[in-house]
């Protein structure tokens, strides 16, 4: 799993650098996070199942074993988290 988060201070981490295991090319800098990887894994998880479903909470709460209000509740909190990201 990806750390999101400072273990010290709790801010948000950054990448500095990426490299190419291939060539050996390396890119130094420092960037943001993509969104989806600051989610949670199992918020991850949620969200790779959703589209797997094609966006349909039914299909979702049935593979999950979940009422379907239940289900809605967990892709409003994640929608409200996504939001508090754009901030």
């Amino acid at each position: 799993m990806l750390p999101c988060n400072c273990p010290s201070c709790q801010t948000q981490l950054k990448v500095k650098s990426l490299a190419c295991e291939n060539c050996g090319t390396e890119v130094h800098g420092l960037y943001e996070l993509p969104v989806l990887a600051r989610l949670a894994v199992d918020e991850q998880d949620f969200i790779l199942k959703f589209v797997k479903n094609s966006g349909s909470l039914k299909d979702m709460a049935k593979d999950l074993g979940l009422s379907y209000p239940t289900v809605r509740n967990l892709l409003d909190d994640i929608i409200e988290k996504l939001k508090s990201y754009e901030k």
